[in-house]
């Protein structure tokens, strides 16, 4: 076994207790949520939902004057993100939720997985935000690590290409059925061989500050398709409320 693995076991026995107390991290944004205001009339509050990479996004800072909300928890899974899914996002009231899952799930953090599961709790998480009316937008996967760095290709290992490359498929085929967003981040980060940039991550898995630079592109423009709809039926809601 090797010291990233012997590493990464120690981790998720270390995490058993945490597990067992909370297992969804419920408890992580309860009081903030319980702090946040509803939305103004105006406000179009987008909720960013996920893991680490969603959670190592400072929104401020690269979505400078919106009403962003940041809802990732380092480490989950689609198990941990279906169950707070209700509370961190729909509850929140936002106009949209960017959702960005999986990856966790195709490194075993919560033991082993298969795609179909995977699949089935992003698909419920679609349907919970549909009965109350919330759009959301799926974001694919990074690209698979890098080759670069002794950590990034032991990532690789518990990542494996084809396991990535067959959910973003999925993702982008049910968003095109289903309606929902979709923001494909592996053209604007992938290296001519397909992997994810070293530039653009060290570890191969989680995003540099040029990293979430790129994302912050093909994101604005998802979320921006996302306002025109809004705007859309706000007007026909309009038109016919007049009529």
């Amino acid at each position: 076994m090797s010291g990233f693995e012997e590493d990464f076991q120690a981790w998720r026995k270390s995490w058993a207790e945490s597990l067992r107390d909370d297992f969804a991290g419920l408890s992580r944004y309860r009081d903030a949520n319980a702090r946040l205001k509803p939305p103004s009339q105006n406000e179009d509050r987008v909720v960013f939902f996920g893991d680490s990479i969603t959670e190592g996004w400072q929104l401020d800072e690269y979505f400078p004057g919106k009403s962003y909300i940041n809802r990732g928890i380092c480490s989950q899974t689609t198990s941990q993100m279906l169950i707070r899914f209700r509370q961190d996002a729909v509850a929140l009231k936002p106009r949209t939720v960017v959702i960005h899952a999986g990856t966790n799930d195709i490194g075993g953090n919560t033991g082993p997985m298969r795609l179909e599961d995977i699949e089935a709790n992003l698909t419920s998480m679609a349907e919970i935000a549909a009965a109350n009316g919330v759009p959301i937008i799926f974001s694919s996967l990074l690209p698979p690590p890098h080759k670069s760095t002794p950590l990034s290709r032991y990532n690789l290992l518990k990542h494996p290409p084809e396991k990535t490359h067959a959910l973003n498929r999925w993702l982008k085929e049910y968003s095109a059925a289903h309606g929902c967003g979709f923001v494909d981040y592996t053209a604007t980060l992938s290296s001519p061989g397909g992997f994810l940039k070293r530039v653009f991550s060290e570890d191969g898995l989680h995003p540099t500050a040029a990293g979430y630079l790129v994302m912050a592109g093909p994101a604005g423009d998802a979320i921006g398709v996302a306002e025109l709809e809004w705007r859309r039926g706000e007007l026909l809601a309009r038109d016919s409320g007049s009529g």
